[in-house]
């Protein structure tokens, strides 16, 4: 099998996501380009890493390319997914098992606080941490949302790898110093709103 590079990676699964909301007529190398502000060059060249026939004159197949990024990536399975810290931002998440999430099942969630666990109501099952190892290991959750404060996060991680998730993301502004062998993901809200202030400013433009 053909190694994808991560950044082409990251760039098919923004594909991927615009696959899904395109219908299902052809779609082209200049419509994903308008869409993205990628290169078609650079489109063509992170396709091209894919097994399959998928153009044709008047663009590419829908269902076909889409398909094919699915099985490149690893997508074509289910995969169960956890909840730790049930404050505001994570008890919120507990109702992504109402909606569709494809490959993706929310089947537990944690807190530090007993009476926490006890008094929200979820269509999950709810936890104490101290269960963590057993309710992971038993479910084989692979995956884990870490929705506690930034000075819980590093403990928090640290159970979560021992429990044997083997990835994380982190919704915590910190940065996390944990086994290699965990993936994590770092969702800043701060500093996507530096990201798209900086985008917003023109060159030059001093305050």
């Amino acid at each position: 099998m053909v190694q994808i590079p991560e950044p082409a990676k990251e760039r098919l699964l923004h594909l991927m996501r615009i696959l899904e909301q395109a219908g299902e007529g052809p779609l082209t190398s200049g419509e994903i380009e308008s869409r993205t502000g990628w290169a078609s060059h650079t489109i063509r060249k992170d396709i091209s890493y894919l097994e399959g026939d998928f153009g044709s004159s008047s663009g590419y197949n829908i269902p076909s390319l889409t398909r094919a990024i699915t099985e490149s990536l690893g997508l074509n399975r289910s995969r169960k997914f956890c909840v730790v810290g049930l404050g505001r931002l994570g008890s919120a998440y507990l109702n992504f098992s109402a909606y569709q999430l494809g490959e993706f099942e929310l089947v537990a969630g944690f807190d530090s606080s007993v009476n926490r666990v006890e008094i929200l109501k979820s269509p999950v099952p709810l936890y104490p941490a101290y269960k963590m190892p057993e309710v992971i290991g038993r479910f084989g959750i692979e995956l884990a949302l870490l929705c506690v404060p930034e000075a819980s996060a590093q403990q928090a991680a640290e159970k979560l790898a021992a429990a044997g998730i083997k990835g994380i993301v982190n919704f915590a502004p910190v940065v996390l110093d944990i086994s290699q062998d965990i993936v994590v993901r770092n969702v800043y809200v701060a500093d996507e709103l530096r990201s798209l202030a900086v985008k917003i400013t023109p060159e030059g433009n001093e305050a």
